[in-house]
């Protein structure tokens, strides 16, 4: 079996496909299939917002066919204790709606809710090796973020089941950051396999594409990691005006008066600069330019007041949403079962190919 490559260049190469991807989705999008997601571990923050979110909604506007996983099973890969998974699920789904997502356009499901999609782990586990899952490098750093040194079999078999995400679907198309590169590889590898080993050679399983996110990286309020809740360094998207204006008061920076966009030797600053930047829709230094000397704070409140401005339509729509729950776990369930109608003829059609139908 051929391991999959992660070396720079296939990166070189996934970005010059991406590349190509991006021209295709402004002229004709059809024939795209876009799976992604999160798992439900409460409410989203600007992180997510900026880094994917928005991003996902700017697809779906574009005509991409647009699916999104809530990936409560994935809760349990690295953690004891999951919490109040329902009420991360709903904090989810609302900060979904509230960004732009709209079910009559995207379908919304869970992991648990659909069982064929899991069952297509078991043929999925069958072409690939235990040397193969356990270099994947995603999986040791989500191993690393745990602060565990032992992995569990859901965590070392995590690639696997993203991959029975994203085929059972025929999805063909997922926004990733580089660090997730492994993954999609992994994925196109066990696609392979099974068209060579039960199909014959037909591409029943597509081969996804990763479509590399154009979106810089926001990092935590403290400019060195990326937001976490379990930091405390984030800007939460139900956050009102004011505590947004209070946390970012609160974030790091420099002594220098002299702003200046350098996010190698000044990342806070930079940061800062990033939010507003992506805020407004000007470039950092633009901005950096206009504050000139007048020092952090008045970057701090210049950050504040843009991403508020920003956010205001956003935490409006999120403020009617929370009214009404039920409406949410409506579009759940509207979405799980579609998802289960999809996955349901792709195991059929899998048990097919492997001469299991009796």
């Amino acid at each position: 079996m051929t391991a999959p490559n992660t070396t720079r260049t296939s990166y070189d190469t996934a970005q010059k496909r991406s590349d190509e991807i991006w021209s295709t989705i402004v002229s004709d999008p059809s024939g795209l299939r876009m799976l992604t997601g999160d798992r439900p571990t409460g409410a989203l923050h600007i992180g997510h917002y900026f880094g994917s979110l928005r991003n996902r909604v700017r697809l779906q506007d574009a005509g991409v066919e647009t699916w999104l996983i809530v990936a409560d099973y994935q809760v349990i890969t690295d953690r004891e204790v999951i919490g109040d998974i329902k009420g991360s699920v709903r904090e989810l789904l609302t900060d979904y709606l509230a960004a732009g997502i709209d079910p009559e356009r995207s379908t919304i499901f869970t992991h648990s809710a659909v069982p064929a999609l899991n069952q297509l782990m078991l043929p999925f586990l069958s072409l690939v090796t235990q040397p193969e899952l356990e270099r994947n490098p995603t999986v040791k750093t989500e191993l690393g973020a745990a602060g565990k040194s032992a992995m569990g079999g859901l965590l070392l078999t995590y690639p696997v089941h993203q991959a029975a995400d994203i085929l059972f679907c025929h999805g063909n198309l997922v926004p990733v950051g580089r660090d997730q590169l492994p993954h999609i590889e992994q994925t196109r590898v066990i696609a392979r396999r099974f068209n060579e080993r039960y199909a014959g050679g037909e591409e029943f399983f597509p081969e996804p594409d990763a479509l590399l996110s154009e979106a810089p990286t926001i990092l935590g309020l403290d400019g060195e990691h990326k937001m976490s809740k379990s930091r405390g360094n984030t800007v939460m998207l139900r956050m009102s005006a004011d505590e947004t204006l209070k946390k970012i008061k609160k974030a790091k920076t420099d002594s220098d008066r002299q702003i200046t966009f350098d996010p190698e030797g000044r990342p806070e600053v930079a940061n800062l600069l990033t939010i507003a930047a992506q805020s407004t829709g000007r470039t950092p230094e633009d901005i950096a330019a206009e504050i000139g000397d007048a020092g952090s704070g008045t970057l701090k409140i210049f950050t504040a007041e843009a991403l508020n401005e920003h956010l205001a339509p956003l935490r409006a729509r999120r403020a009617e949403l929370e009214q009404d729950p039920g409406y949410l776990f409506q579009v759940l369930r509207a979405g799980n079962e579609k998802a289960n109608a999809a996955a349901e003829e792709t195991l059929s059609k899998v048990r097919e190919y492997m001469g299991m139908v009796y």
